[in-house]
């Protein structure tokens, strides 16, 4: 495994995925169409960071950071959604949406500090 794996904010977004899957499990088949969306967006918040560790710069890394953020919005908004119409309970969401809000707050921290000078200039 690359060094990708050993990042806390990494493994977070990896547990949130697993989360928002479970949730999604409990609505219907005939709701693919936002399984498929919240699904997608939920994976590509670790693939994100990962691919912008992996690219080596500083600037890379904060840009996919970056994108992350935006599906875990993206994520989010499937979530809230889903209980708005009726696919899931609050209940059902409460701890995605809890462990999305870590997150963010994880990646907002990661984001300013790759954004800002390296340390030791």
């Amino acid at each position: 495994m690359s060094g990708y794996t050993k990042l806390q904010v990494w493994h977070r977004a990896m547990d949130l995925a697993a989360l928002v899957y479970e949730a999604a499990r409990g609505m219907k088949s005939e709701q693919f169409g936002m399984i498929s969306q919240v699904t997608r967006a939920v994976a590509s918040v670790p693939a994100n960071i990962a691919e912008g560790y992996q690219r080596g710069t500083r600037k890379d890394y904060a840009r996919f950071i970056g994108i992350a953020r935006g599906s875990l919005a993206e994520t989010q908004t499937f979530l809230l959604l889903a209980v708005r119409v009726g696919h899931l309970s609050q209940d059902a969401v409460n701890p995605s949406l809890a462990a999305a809000d870590e997150l963010s707050r994880m990646l907002t921290r990661l984001k300013r500090r790759l954004d800002g000078p390296p340390v030791g200039e």
